[in-house]
């Protein structure tokens, strides 16, 4: 998606040297980049019974929210550890630069529940992995993995075989 595209930035070494960072803020402060990165998502799982969108912290939530409006379905948190505050489940899991744990408040989804998950990268499919276990272990459907940018050379998308993900934007190379 070109519109999508032409509206995210690279940032040459950060947060460490030899990473290039895909900042979104820019289709983020577009009204028109804003909208048609929320209308794909919903598009594609319009007809998919979602009774659930869960966002990962922190930039998931900014789709995952008018997502689930959208959908007419409930909006979930997955956040980082200790900022949820109610008893929660946790996994922890590998980055591409060390390790780090998700937590899901323990109601927050339950059998019979339809989930779509939303983040705003794909990169080593670990966070997105990790908030799948988190949804199913409490019983609950994975329906699908939405993000708006998939780093491809790093092949999370094969951690996610089975699930339906989609990604609006995909970069073959650094």
């Amino acid at each position: 998606m070109k519109v999508l595209t032409d509206l995210i930035r690279d940032i040459p070494d950060f947060p460490e040297p030899g990473i290039v960072f895909k900042d979104i803020t820019p289709l983020l402060g577009d009204h028109n980049g804003l909208q048609v990165a929320v209308g794909a998502l919903v598009d594609h799982y319009r007809d998919a019974g979602v009774t659930e969108v869960a966002g990962i912290e922190s930039r998931g939530f900014i789709f995952a929210a008018p997502i689930a409006l959208s959908l007419a379905a409930g909006f979930i948190p997955i956040r980082k550890p200790g900022k949820l505050p109610y008893d929660v489940i946790r996994e922890d899991y590998e980055l591409e630069y060390g390790t780090d744990s998700l937590e899901l408040h323990k109601d927050a989804v339950k059998a019979g529940d339809r989930v779509v998950i939303i983040d705003d990268v794909l990169a080593t499919g670990g966070t997105a992995i990790t908030a799948a276990k988190l949804v199913e272990r409490l019983g609950a459907t994975v329906v699908g993995i939405g993000v708006m940018v998939e780093l491809e050379f790093l092949g999370g998308r094969q951690r996610l075989e089975g699930y339906d993900l989609i990604s609006l934007v995909q970069y073959e190379q650094p």
